[in-house]
Protein backbone atom coordinates (compact mmCIF):
# COMPACT_ATOMS: atom_id res chain seq x y z
CA UNK A 1 0.00 0.00 0.00
CA UNK A 2 0.84 3.48 -0.80
CA UNK A 3 2.39 5.91 1.49
CA UNK A 4 -0.27 8.27 0.35
CA UNK A 5 -2.99 6.09 0.96
CA UNK A 6 -1.99 5.30 4.31
CA UNK A 7 -1.94 8.87 5.04
CA UNK A 8 -5.39 9.47 3.95
CA UNK A 9 -6.63 6.82 5.90
CA UNK A 10 -4.69 8.10 9.07
CA UNK A 11 -5.77 12.07 8.32
CA UNK A 12 -8.34 13.15 10.80
CA UNK A 13 -11.73 14.13 9.11
CA UNK A 14 -11.65 17.79 7.67
CA UNK A 15 -14.72 20.12 9.16
CA UNK A 16 -15.60 20.28 5.87
CA UNK A 17 -16.48 16.95 5.36
CA UNK A 18 -17.77 16.44 8.93
CA UNK A 19 -20.09 18.97 8.68
CA UNK A 20 -21.55 17.02 5.19
CA UNK A 21 -21.89 13.99 7.10
CA UNK A 22 -23.59 15.98 10.40
CA UNK A 23 -26.18 17.98 7.70
CA UNK A 24 -26.60 14.15 6.26
CA UNK A 25 -27.30 12.92 9.80
CA UNK A 26 -28.90 15.59 10.90
CA UNK A 27 -32.11 15.28 7.93
CA UNK A 28 -35.01 13.53 8.54
CA UNK A 29 -36.08 10.42 7.10
CA UNK A 30 -37.90 9.93 4.19
CA UNK A 31 -41.71 10.33 5.60
CA UNK A 32 -42.45 12.65 3.10
CA UNK A 33 -42.11 10.12 0.07
CA UNK A 34 -43.86 7.18 2.38
CA UNK A 35 -46.86 9.83 2.88
CA UNK A 36 -46.88 10.32 -1.10
CA UNK A 37 -47.19 6.71 -1.81
CA UNK A 38 -49.50 5.81 1.11
CA UNK A 39 -52.68 7.35 -0.72
CA UNK A 40 -51.97 5.53 -4.07
CA UNK A 41 -51.45 2.23 -1.84
CA UNK A 42 -54.75 2.91 0.19
CA UNK A 43 -57.24 4.37 -3.04
CA UNK A 44 -55.62 0.75 -4.99
CA UNK A 45 -56.70 -1.35 -1.59
CA UNK A 46 -60.46 0.16 -2.18
CA UNK A 47 -60.94 -0.25 -5.33
CA UNK A 48 -59.73 -3.62 -5.32
CA UNK A 49 -61.94 -4.45 -2.69
CA UNK A 50 -65.15 -2.22 -4.66
CA UNK A 51 -64.26 -5.24 -8.09
CA UNK A 52 -63.46 -7.98 -5.76
CA UNK A 53 -66.89 -7.26 -3.62
CA UNK A 54 -68.84 -6.95 -7.23
CA UNK A 55 -67.70 -10.18 -8.51
CA UNK A 56 -68.73 -11.89 -5.37
CA UNK A 57 -71.64 -10.13 -4.83
CA UNK A 58 -73.00 -11.62 -8.85
CA UNK A 59 -71.59 -15.55 -7.06
CA UNK A 60 -73.72 -14.81 -4.49
CA UNK A 61 -77.02 -14.10 -6.18
CA UNK A 62 -76.64 -16.69 -9.12
CA UNK A 63 -75.97 -18.98 -6.00
CA UNK A 64 -78.89 -18.51 -3.45
CA UNK A 65 -81.56 -16.99 -5.44
CA UNK A 66 -84.10 -19.59 -5.45
CA UNK A 67 -83.79 -20.19 -2.03
CA UNK A 68 -84.33 -16.16 -1.22
CA UNK A 69 -87.73 -16.24 -2.87
CA UNK A 70 -88.76 -19.30 -1.11
CA UNK A 71 -87.79 -17.30 1.81
CA UNK A 72 -89.32 -14.08 0.91
CA UNK A 73 -92.54 -16.30 0.18
CA UNK A 74 -92.54 -17.65 3.70
CA UNK A 75 -92.49 -14.41 5.08
CA UNK A 76 -95.36 -12.99 3.74
CA UNK A 77 -97.77 -15.66 3.38
CA UNK A 78 -99.69 -16.40 6.73
CA UNK A 79 -103.30 -17.40 8.01
CA UNK A 80 -105.15 -19.55 5.89
CA UNK A 81 -102.90 -19.02 3.29
CA UNK A 82 -100.11 -21.18 4.72
CA UNK A 83 -100.07 -24.74 3.53
CA UNK A 84 -98.13 -27.60 3.31
CA UNK A 85 -96.62 -26.05 0.20
CA UNK A 86 -94.91 -23.63 2.84
CA UNK A 87 -92.48 -25.37 3.79
CA UNK A 88 -88.98 -24.95 2.07
CA UNK A 89 -89.45 -28.76 0.23
CA UNK A 90 -93.07 -27.96 -0.65
CA UNK A 91 -92.58 -24.21 -2.15
CA UNK A 92 -89.41 -25.47 -4.27
CA UNK A 93 -91.12 -28.33 -5.84
CA UNK A 94 -94.43 -26.20 -6.47
CA UNK A 95 -92.12 -23.76 -7.88
CA UNK A 96 -90.62 -25.78 -10.41
CA UNK A 97 -93.54 -27.95 -10.94
CA UNK A 98 -95.53 -25.03 -12.00
CA UNK A 99 -92.88 -22.44 -13.28
CA UNK A 100 -89.73 -24.15 -14.18
CA UNK A 101 -86.15 -23.08 -13.88
CA UNK A 102 -87.30 -19.81 -14.25
CA UNK A 103 -89.81 -19.43 -11.43
CA UNK A 104 -87.28 -20.37 -9.51
CA UNK A 105 -85.22 -17.05 -10.67
CA UNK A 106 -88.48 -14.86 -10.34
CA UNK A 107 -87.57 -11.33 -9.57
CA UNK A 108 -83.15 -12.14 -9.80
CA UNK A 109 -82.93 -9.01 -12.19
CA UNK A 110 -83.55 -6.58 -9.35
CA UNK A 111 -80.87 -7.90 -7.01
CA UNK A 112 -78.49 -8.77 -9.79
CA UNK A 113 -78.72 -5.35 -10.85
CA UNK A 114 -78.41 -3.97 -7.49
CA UNK A 115 -76.08 -6.83 -5.90
CA UNK A 116 -73.28 -6.38 -7.57
CA UNK A 117 -72.90 -2.96 -6.91
CA UNK A 118 -73.80 -3.42 -3.08
CA UNK A 119 -71.47 -5.95 -2.76
CA UNK A 120 -68.56 -3.69 -4.29
CA UNK A 121 -69.99 -0.82 -2.05
CA UNK A 122 -70.22 -3.28 1.25
CA UNK A 123 -66.11 -4.22 0.86
CA UNK A 124 -65.23 -1.41 0.01
CA UNK A 125 -67.03 0.22 3.42
CA UNK A 126 -65.53 -2.30 4.82
CA UNK A 127 -62.19 -1.61 3.81
CA UNK A 128 -62.76 2.15 4.90
CA UNK A 129 -64.32 1.08 7.89
CA UNK A 130 -61.14 -0.50 9.06
CA UNK A 131 -58.85 2.31 7.82
CA UNK A 132 -60.75 4.37 10.02
CA UNK A 133 -60.75 2.18 13.15
CA UNK A 134 -57.05 1.57 12.06
CA UNK A 135 -56.80 5.05 12.51
CA UNK A 136 -58.58 5.56 15.90
CA UNK A 137 -56.50 2.67 17.47
CA UNK A 138 -53.13 4.53 16.66
CA UNK A 139 -54.25 7.76 17.89
CA UNK A 140 -51.29 8.73 20.22
CA UNK A 141 -49.19 6.54 18.57
CA UNK A 142 -45.34 7.51 17.00
CA UNK A 143 -44.58 8.03 14.47
CA UNK A 144 -42.26 4.98 14.69
CA UNK A 145 -44.84 2.91 16.65
CA UNK A 146 -47.45 3.57 13.56
CA UNK A 147 -45.13 1.96 10.92
CA UNK A 148 -45.39 -1.33 12.71
CA UNK A 149 -47.73 -4.01 11.33
CA UNK A 150 -51.53 -3.21 13.43
CA UNK A 151 -53.25 -6.39 13.48
CA UNK A 152 -57.21 -5.42 14.07
CA UNK A 153 -58.60 -6.89 17.76
CA UNK A 154 -62.05 -8.81 17.24
CA UNK A 155 -63.71 -6.06 18.15
CA UNK A 156 -62.55 -3.55 15.57
CA UNK A 157 -63.30 -6.05 12.78
CA UNK A 158 -66.87 -5.94 14.12
CA UNK A 159 -67.11 -1.88 14.20
CA UNK A 160 -65.62 -1.66 10.47
CA UNK A 161 -68.47 -4.14 9.72
CA UNK A 162 -70.75 -2.45 11.39
CA UNK A 163 -69.89 1.08 9.35
CA UNK A 164 -70.36 -0.87 5.99
CA UNK A 165 -73.58 -1.56 6.38
CA UNK A 166 -74.31 2.28 6.39
CA UNK A 167 -73.59 3.05 2.90
CA UNK A 168 -75.01 -0.25 1.30
CA UNK A 169 -78.19 -0.19 2.99
CA UNK A 170 -78.66 3.23 0.37
CA UNK A 171 -78.44 0.37 -2.91
CA UNK A 172 -80.29 -2.58 -1.15
CA UNK A 173 -83.51 -1.01 0.41
CA UNK A 174 -85.14 -0.14 -3.08
CA UNK A 175 -83.43 -3.40 -4.38
CA UNK A 176 -85.25 -5.40 -1.85
CA UNK A 177 -88.79 -3.43 -1.82
CA UNK A 178 -89.13 -4.31 -6.01
CA UNK A 179 -87.53 -7.74 -5.40
CA UNK A 180 -90.45 -8.20 -2.47
CA UNK A 181 -93.21 -7.27 -4.58
CA UNK A 182 -92.23 -9.39 -7.72
CA UNK A 183 -91.61 -12.11 -5.42
CA UNK A 184 -95.02 -12.09 -3.69
CA UNK A 185 -96.76 -11.03 -6.91
CA UNK A 186 -95.65 -14.18 -8.02
CA UNK A 187 -96.79 -16.08 -5.53
CA UNK A 188 -100.81 -13.90 -6.12
CA UNK A 189 -100.36 -15.09 -9.72
CA UNK A 190 -99.64 -18.63 -8.54
CA UNK A 191 -103.34 -18.89 -6.83
CA UNK A 192 -105.18 -17.28 -9.63
CA UNK A 193 -104.46 -13.42 -9.06
CA UNK A 194 -103.45 -11.37 -11.93
CA UNK A 195 -99.92 -9.72 -12.06
CA UNK A 196 -99.53 -5.93 -11.88
CA UNK A 197 -95.83 -5.53 -13.05
CA UNK A 198 -94.41 -6.72 -15.98
CA UNK A 199 -91.13 -6.89 -14.90
CA UNK A 200 -88.12 -4.96 -12.83
CA UNK A 201 -88.52 -1.99 -14.50
CA UNK A 202 -92.10 -1.75 -14.94
CA UNK A 203 -92.27 -2.52 -11.43
CA UNK A 204 -89.72 0.28 -10.28
CA UNK A 205 -91.54 2.91 -12.47
CA UNK A 206 -94.99 1.87 -10.89
CA UNK A 207 -93.51 2.52 -7.51
CA UNK A 208 -92.24 6.19 -8.52
CA UNK A 209 -95.08 6.96 -9.97
CA UNK A 210 -97.47 5.86 -7.48
CA UNK A 211 -95.45 6.88 -4.03
CA UNK A 212 -92.16 8.77 -5.28
CA UNK A 213 -88.84 7.97 -3.72
CA UNK A 214 -89.98 7.68 -0.19
CA UNK A 215 -92.09 4.53 -1.34
CA UNK A 216 -89.07 3.21 -3.23
CA UNK A 217 -86.97 3.29 -0.03
CA UNK A 218 -89.71 1.68 2.28
CA UNK A 219 -88.27 -0.51 4.41
CA UNK A 220 -85.13 1.31 4.87
CA UNK A 221 -85.22 1.86 8.75
CA UNK A 222 -85.95 -2.18 9.05
CA UNK A 223 -82.77 -3.15 6.54
CA UNK A 224 -80.65 -0.82 8.34
CA UNK A 225 -81.77 -2.72 11.83
CA UNK A 226 -81.27 -6.43 10.17
CA UNK A 227 -77.88 -4.85 8.45
CA UNK A 228 -75.83 -2.96 11.22
CA UNK A 229 -75.97 -6.17 13.82
CA UNK A 230 -76.27 -8.92 10.87
CA UNK A 231 -72.81 -7.41 8.96
CA UNK A 232 -71.14 -7.57 12.51
CA UNK A 233 -72.09 -11.11 12.85
CA UNK A 234 -70.75 -11.74 9.05
CA UNK A 235 -67.51 -10.04 9.25
CA UNK A 236 -66.48 -11.15 12.76
CA UNK A 237 -67.19 -14.61 12.02
CA UNK A 238 -65.42 -14.58 8.47
CA UNK A 239 -62.46 -13.51 9.67
CA UNK A 240 -62.63 -15.35 13.25
CA UNK A 241 -63.27 -18.46 10.89
CA UNK A 242 -60.35 -17.62 8.43
CA UNK A 243 -58.30 -17.72 11.66
CA UNK A 244 -58.97 -20.37 13.14
CA UNK A 245 -58.70 -22.20 10.30
CA UNK A 246 -55.66 -21.42 9.23
CA UNK A 247 -54.71 -22.38 12.92
CA UNK A 248 -55.90 -25.60 12.05
CA UNK A 249 -53.89 -25.52 8.83
CA UNK A 250 -51.03 -24.66 9.92
CA UNK A 251 -50.97 -21.25 8.23
CA UNK A 252 -49.52 -17.90 10.12
CA UNK A 253 -52.86 -15.58 10.08
CA UNK A 254 -51.05 -12.74 9.72
CA UNK A 255 -48.99 -14.13 6.49
CA UNK A 256 -50.62 -16.98 5.08
CA UNK A 257 -53.20 -17.98 2.28
CA UNK A 258 -56.31 -20.14 2.97
CA UNK A 259 -57.08 -22.96 0.65
CA UNK A 260 -60.85 -22.58 -1.75
CA UNK A 261 -62.35 -24.99 0.41
CA UNK A 262 -61.66 -23.14 4.09
CA UNK A 263 -62.83 -19.96 1.88
CA UNK A 264 -65.67 -21.81 1.45
CA UNK A 265 -66.62 -22.88 4.57
CA UNK A 266 -65.87 -19.29 6.43
CA UNK A 267 -67.88 -17.80 4.14
CA UNK A 268 -70.51 -20.32 4.29
CA UNK A 269 -70.34 -19.69 7.99
CA UNK A 270 -70.65 -15.71 7.84
CA UNK A 271 -73.69 -15.83 5.93
CA UNK A 272 -75.10 -18.19 8.24
CA UNK A 273 -74.27 -16.16 11.12
CA UNK A 274 -75.84 -12.88 9.02
CA UNK A 275 -79.31 -14.61 9.05
CA UNK A 276 -79.19 -15.69 12.81
CA UNK A 277 -78.97 -12.61 13.82
CA UNK A 278 -81.17 -10.45 11.15
CA UNK A 279 -83.78 -12.90 10.48
CA UNK A 280 -86.15 -11.18 12.99
CA UNK A 281 -85.62 -7.97 11.84
CA UNK A 282 -86.12 -9.56 7.51
CA UNK A 283 -89.23 -10.62 8.31
CA UNK A 284 -90.42 -7.29 9.30
CA UNK A 285 -88.80 -5.57 6.24
CA UNK A 286 -90.66 -8.11 3.87
CA UNK A 287 -93.93 -7.06 5.85
CA UNK A 288 -93.19 -3.56 5.41
CA UNK A 289 -92.14 -3.87 1.88
CA UNK A 290 -94.20 -6.47 0.13
CA UNK A 291 -97.35 -4.10 0.68
CA UNK A 292 -99.26 -2.38 -1.63
CA UNK A 293 -98.71 1.44 -1.54
CA UNK A 294 -100.82 3.31 1.50
CA UNK A 295 -100.30 -0.05 3.37
CA UNK A 296 -97.79 -1.43 5.72
CA UNK A 297 -97.14 1.00 9.19
CA UNK A 298 -93.63 1.36 10.35
CA UNK A 299 -91.31 -1.51 12.04
CA UNK A 300 -92.96 -1.24 15.65
CA UNK A 301 -96.93 -1.34 14.46
CA UNK A 302 -96.01 -4.54 11.98
CA UNK A 303 -94.05 -6.27 14.64
CA UNK A 304 -96.77 -5.51 17.44
CA UNK A 305 -99.11 -7.22 14.55
CA UNK A 306 -97.18 -10.09 14.05
CA UNK A 307 -97.13 -10.83 17.16
CA UNK A 308 -100.27 -10.34 17.86
CA UNK A 309 -101.28 -13.03 14.65
CA UNK A 310 -98.48 -15.26 14.98
CA UNK A 311 -96.89 -14.76 18.40
CA UNK A 312 -92.64 -14.56 18.52
CA UNK A 313 -92.22 -18.14 16.43
CA UNK A 314 -93.35 -15.28 13.37
CA UNK A 315 -90.22 -13.64 13.52
CA UNK A 316 -88.12 -16.59 12.85
CA UNK A 317 -90.31 -17.46 9.58
CA UNK A 318 -88.02 -18.12 6.70
CA UNK A 319 -84.76 -18.66 8.88
CA UNK A 320 -84.57 -22.25 7.08
CA UNK A 321 -84.63 -21.42 3.67
CA UNK A 322 -82.25 -18.54 4.70
CA UNK A 323 -79.72 -20.19 6.45
CA UNK A 324 -79.79 -23.24 3.59
CA UNK A 325 -79.25 -20.41 0.82
CA UNK A 326 -76.23 -18.59 3.06
CA UNK A 327 -74.40 -21.13 3.07
CA UNK A 328 -73.74 -21.72 -0.33
CA UNK A 329 -74.53 -18.09 -1.97
CA UNK A 330 -71.87 -16.51 1.03
CA UNK A 331 -69.31 -19.60 -0.08
CA UNK A 332 -69.68 -18.32 -3.18
CA UNK A 333 -69.26 -14.84 -2.82
CA UNK A 334 -66.33 -15.01 -0.16
CA UNK A 335 -64.73 -17.35 -2.43
CA UNK A 336 -65.43 -15.51 -5.93
CA UNK A 337 -64.32 -12.15 -4.23
CA UNK A 338 -60.79 -13.76 -2.81
CA UNK A 339 -59.89 -15.21 -6.24
CA UNK A 340 -60.90 -11.79 -8.03
CA UNK A 341 -58.62 -9.91 -5.33
CA UNK A 342 -55.94 -12.37 -5.95
CA UNK A 343 -56.17 -11.89 -9.18
CA UNK A 344 -56.01 -7.88 -9.26
CA UNK A 345 -52.60 -7.82 -7.10
CA UNK A 346 -51.16 -6.15 -9.46
CA UNK A 347 -53.34 -3.15 -8.29
CA UNK A 348 -51.17 -3.25 -4.95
Amino acid sequence: MSSTTTSEINTPMTPKLETKLTNKAASPPKVVDESKTTPKSESSSALKSFISGGVGGACCVLVGHPLDLVKVRMQTTSGASATATTSVSGMLSNTLRKEGIRGLYRGVSAPLTAVSPMFAVSFWSYDIGQRVVKSYGQYGMSADEKTQPYVLSMSEICMAGAISAIPTTGIMAPSERIKCLLQVQANEVEKGGKAKYTGMLDCTKQVLKEGGIMSLYKGTGATLVRDIPGTVAYFGTYELAKKELMKLQGIDPNNGQLSPLAVLCAGGFAGMAFWTVGIPADVIKSRIQAAPEGQGNGIVDVFKTLIKEEGYAGLFKGLRPALLRAFPANASCFLGMEVSKKMLGFMD
